[in-house]
């Protein structure tokens, strides 16, 4: 057999990737041994749980097993808990052409008409199959209306449907979306996890590889079945040796990101080529959440060598440079999906770190307590954390802020007044109970909450509560006037107008 990894190329629907060819079709083939061991206790049971939601990174197998569970409910001939793979419902899930079986994309149908269609699409029995099955990809990219309206299906689903989220940020779904299914948490793949999937490709294939060559594939994939199987596909049909040395030599020039040279320029603050090295990385196609995620995985390797745990340590710094370079890349991380370009929040954290623009703890401590002093007479209305109540000056100056953010939460807070305010928390006096709904919705609630702490410079807590309206004075005529009547026309034009 030829030395090469190409010694047999793929005959059989090489028109497909590998690994689209491999994908699992069973249980006993899911490389997560976790969610393979789950997923059989739930099957044996012989109870499938209307409502599934799997958790966990991209590229980690959670449609497979979605698709796996989708064949289980509908095969015709189950083979104990596997599907047999060969009747018409598995053949054409397996090919993705059954009507049965459904896949959404919920970053394309996120809002609450495509929940609305949905729902009265499962009303509807199954065309041929035993049981319709959603598949909800990307399920924290529905909106919050879009949820709620999903939800009441999951509380009261027909017999006949069954529903698989899937999702990579399950803290983004509501709580009572998550209480209404099982959840299934994939976790990174281990390295020989990694492995098993690679050997299975190598086999099927009758590649000629070693251990150390696949071992090095699966080191370089960071935890993701699909991208250790992307890099095997690359390597060989470029018609690479699948040998050790030649496969480190190989991923080493084609790699678009070299965590370890990217580090040296920051102990040496050689900003102009670490961001060099971050643009020649985004044109080479890879992404910052990608770039952050290796860059932070290295800072923590080393972070915890610093205080005992492993050996991951970075020469030229130390503790304290390493919790500080933790801090910079998290924000950038943290700013990146509202980032108009996908490089700055990177490039930004580079910058503050070579020209030294980051402060300490105890910087940051000492920066706030003198946040908070007095000035003069005008910033102590702003600074001093002392004051025991929101005179209607701060007030004011707080509805002039939150104006030109959002003018509909400026518009209800104007059927609104502090109550009280302890020095962390703000109560305010809400006129009607539909303003103070809206106030405490997550949006206009946030908005309020960091305008206030701007103002008065600390973290402040917003709680609503009904209070009765200002007495108003007799008018003359029964004519709208410039006074509260019209203030209050103007306040519903504006929420239902904007």
């Amino acid at each position: 057999m030829s030395k090469t990894a190409n010694s047999k190329q793929p005959t059989v629907n090489s028109q497909k990737t590998l690994y689209l060819k491999y994908r699992s079709q069973t249980l006993d083939e899911l490389d997560s041994e976790s969610v393979r061991e789950t997923l059989k206790k739930i099957v044996s049971s012989g109870k499938i749980p209307h409502a599934f939601l799997f958790a966990g990174p991209k590229g980690i197998g959670k449609t497979s097993a979605a698709r796996i569970l989708a064949k289980i409910v509908n095969c015709e001939h189950l083979q104990g808990s596997e599907p047999c793979n060969k009747c018409d419902q598995c053949v054409s899930i397996t090919k993705g052409n059954n009507i049965d079986v459904i896949e959404l994309d919920a970053a394309s149908n996120r809002g609450i008409d495509d929940i609305r269609s949905l729902r009265e699409a499962v009303k509807l029995s199954p065309a041929k199959a035993k049981k319709k099955v959603y598949i909800v990809d990307e399920a924290h990219m529905l909106t919050t209306e879009a949820s709620n309206a999903l939800l009441k299906t999951l509380e009261e689903p027909p017999g006949h449907v069954v529903f698989i989220l899937a999702t990579t940020n399950p803290e983004k779904l509501i709580e009572t979306v998550k209480s209404r299914t099982t959840f299934i948490r994939f976790e990174k793949a281990k390295n020989e996890e990694v492995l098993r999937a690679l050997e299975r490709v190598v086999k099927g294939e009758k590649f000629d590889a070693d251990k150390g060559a696949l071992e090095a594939i699966s080191k370089s994939a960071r935890w993701s079945f699909r991208d250790a199987i992307k890099t095997l596909e690359q390597i060989t049909s470029q018609k690479v040796a699948l040998k050790k040395e030649i496969i480190e030599e190989f991923l080493f020039k084609t790699r678009s990101f070299d965590t370890d040279n990217f580090l040296s320029l920051l102990v040496k603050k050689d900003t102009k080529n670490a961001l060099e090295e971050v643009e020649k990385a985004f044109t080479y196609g890879l992404s910052m959440e990608g770039l952050i995620e290796m860059i932070l995985g290295a800072v923590r390797g080393a972070l915890l060598a610093a205080v005992g745990i492993g050996n991951e340590k970075l020469e030229g710094l130390d503790k304290s440079d390493l919790i500080t370079l933790a801090r910079l890349f998290s924000e950038a991380n943290g700013e990146l999906k509202d980032a108009v370009i996908e490089q700055l929040p990177v490039e930004v954290a580079i910058i503050k770190w070579g020209e030294g623009d980051v402060k300490t703890e105890s910087e940051e401590v000492n920066l706030q307590a003198s946040e908070v002093k007095p000035q003069n007479q005008s910033s102590d209305l702003k600074h001093q954390s002392s004051f025991k109540e929101v005179t209607d000056e701060v007030w004011r100056e707080i509805l002039i802020k939150v104006r030109p953010k959002n003018a509909s939460t400026e518009a209800l807070l104007r059927a609104a007044k502090p109550v009280s305010y302890d020095g962390t928390t703000l109560t305010l006096g809400v006129y009607y109970r539909f303003h103070k709904e809206r106030l405490e919705e997550n949006f206009h609630k946030r908005l309020l909450e960091d305008v206030v702490a701007e103002t008065v410079g600390r973290k402040v807590s917003v709680v609503c509560t009904l209070t009765e309206p200002p007495v108003r004075k007799v008018q003359p005529s029964t004519v709208l006037t410039e006074g509260e009547d019209k203030d209050i026309i103007k306040v519903a034009e504006e929420i239902f107008g904007n």
